[in-house]
């Protein structure tokens, strides 16, 4: 009975094991892809980091319009050489407290916190352009994914005829009607169609790893991407204009805003730089005491009788600083027209990359029509020439060739269908659109 029990229970655990195991993985489409990737993309958190690390900077900037203060203590012993001194040793202490309030400065400080919160701007536009450069490196991958997953049905497909056409030319050799070297053809046949499958189940498995890799999943965790229904709807969208689709993303793109803003911190700096021409005008404050021993005054009294107060104004007029304020002014002159520059570059590569966008939008939706068009008529080339072979009226070159002219309509359909899906799914992502799927 202990034994049946025993066998009963390991039966349980083994059978629940199983139903764990065969619960359904998650599903994973573009968009949520893409949220899981701006959480946990390690680029999009260090871009986080360093807007927090750039905060820090703008405290510390502010934080040099208030005075500062400053404690010390000093301990000394002296030893007298001299035999006729009252004590070969003597021992001092010096305390004090110190205030210093800069009162002008040619506007440096101010200049350095303006500088700062731009540069917190900045920042916050670094952290949306590395999501919006994972968001296009996901959708791009996934769109490889979705055109891998039809080139496999594709290759399946194409392997499944090669296995009847096979079987057939078999029957046909046994009857006499064809010859034993186009029997050999179609096993060839079969087994290049055999290794294109393979080919086409490894890309597909590449590009998963790939899209594994960009969301930051465990080695663990496997993948299971939802399809889409993609229709003719979803390929030939009409295409905005492309000026307009130009003229949003200057506005909205984060590279144009950011490297609008480091034109601005560099003429900060110049103004910065003009601020070391002039004077530097500081208060100080502090109190102190002190006491000194080998004299016949107490420790108390002493510490009394030097306690002091003090205050002053200083004032440093820069005459000669070996040329340090003038190359520092022309440096920063230098960096507004080299920000000027890289300005001017970055709305040149936003055009470049828009028009290639929108020439490949349009290219694929043209290649698409003219591809379907030539798949119908291969189609039905191919559907009369395999009848025909299987009477005997076609040899195995005529019919290989048809289907490989078929095989080669299908890839060029599902090429430029992707293609054109991922080009207008771009074109969409620079006017500030987001990227949907129909599912």
């Amino acid at each position: 009975m202990k034994r049946y029990f025993i066998l009963l229970t390991l039966g349980l655990v083994f059978s629940s094991g199983l139903v764990k195991a065969q619960e359904p993985q998650e599903k994973w489409d573009l968009n949520t892809c893409i949220n899981y990737a701006l959480e946990h993309n390690i680029q999009v958190k260090k871009s986080k980091v360093a807007l927090l690390e750039s905060q820090e900077s703008t405290k510390e900037a502010k934080a040099q319009l208030f005075p500062s203060l400053s404690a010390s203590v000093t301990q000394g012993f002296v030893n007298y050489l001299s035999t006729g001194a009252i004590s070969n040793n003597s021992y001092s202490g010096n305390y004090s407290v110190t205030a210093n309030l800069k009162l002008f400065d040619g506007g440096q400080r101010v200049q350095s916190i303006k500088q700062q919160e731009l540069q917190d701007n900045v920042q916050e536009f670094g952290i949306q352009q590395n999501e919006n450069d994972i968001e296009i490196a996901l959708t791009q991958n996934y769109l490889q994914i979705l055109y891998a997953y039809e080139a496999v049905k594709i290759n399946e497909n194409t392997l499944q005829v090669s296995d009847e056409q096979r079987k057939r030319g078999l029957e046909l050799y046994k009857a006499g009607a064809i010859a034993q070297s186009d029997y050999a053809q179609l096993e060839a046949q079969y087994s290049s169609d055999k290794y294109q499958l393979v080919v086409a189940q490894t890309n597909l498995a590449n590009y998963k790893l790939a899209l594994k890799q960009l969301l930051e999943l465990d080695i663990t965790q496997d993948i299971d991407v939802v399809i889409p229904q993609l229709n003719e709807s979803d390929i030939l969208v009409p295409l905005p204009d492309k000026e307009s689709v130009y003229r949003t993303s200057l506005a909205v793109m984060p590279e144009i805003k950011s490297s609008e803003l480091n034109i601005s911190i560099a003429e900060l700096q110049t103004k910065k730089a003009k601020g070391t021409y002039w004077p530097t005008i500081s208060l100080n404050a502090g109190i102190g005491t002190g006491h000194l021993s080998g004299t016949d005054y107490s420790y108390g009294s002493q510490m009394w009788d030097k306690f002091n107060e003090s205050i002053g104004l200083t004032v440093s007029v820069p005459i000669f600083t070996n040329r340090a304020n003038k190359t520092a002014l022309n440096q920063a002159k230098l960096q507004v027209i080299t920000s000027q520059l890289e300005h001017l570059n970055a709305q040149k590569e936003l055009l470049k990359t828009v028009e290639g966008i929108y020439l490949d939008a349009t290219s694929a939706q043209t290649q698409f029509l003219s591809a379907s068009e030539k798949l119908k008529s291969v189609e039905e080339s191919y559907k009369l020439i395999n009848e025909q072979f299987s009477l005997g009226m076609k040899n195995t070159l005529e019919l290989l060739t048809e289907k490989n002219n078929l095989l080669i309509a299908q890839q060029e359909v599902l090429q430029s269908k992707y293609m054109a899906v991922l080009n207008v799914q771009l074109l969409n992502f620079y006017q500030d659109k987001p990227i949907v799927l129909k599912y």
